[in-house]
């Protein structure tokens, strides 16, 4: 894939997903995609790796299931050949307690046969699970 093909690649993934439409999504998986997000699972389920199309499908569901997305908004996106990197600013609606968490997210993704094989997500996990629970966490 060359750098305009990986870029324009990207915006498309990401429109799908702010759109939630998982199936026009689950085009761009490829089938044996490497996907982890770094979060503490005990707060948000769905985090941690996954291997494969459907567990990450899996896994976008259960966020579903806990968050309603406001807003998904990539701010910036570097292409390096068949890489990428992201920086979103996103917002969900806990479903629970109807709080609306806010915060920043650096994605890196690889590409393989025009589809993601590999998938990282980043955030200040502390201050997204300050968010979710609604308080400071004392130390």
């Amino acid at each position: 894939m060359s750098e305009s093909t990986t870029h324009a690649t990207v915006r498309e993934l990401y429109d799908a997903y702010a759109r939630r439409d998982f199936e026009r999504f689950a085009e761009f998986l490829h089938e044996d995609i490497d996907w982890t997000i770094y979060a503490p699972i005990a707060v948000f389920a769905f985090a941690g790796p996954r291997r494969g199309r459907a567990a990450v499908l899996q896994a976008l569901a259960a966020v579903a299931e806990s968050y309603a997305l406001d807003n998904y908004r990539p701010e910036i996106i570097v292409v390096e050949g068949e890489r990428a990197a992201v920086m979103s600013d996103v917002s969900f609606k806990q479903r629970a307690t109807q709080r609306t968490l806010r915060f920043r997210i650096a994605n890196f993704l690889r590409f393989k046969d025009g589809r993601v094989i590999e998938f990282r997500e980043f955030c200040d996990s502390f201050d997204a699970v300050e968010q979710a629970l609604g308080r400071e966490l004392a130390f």
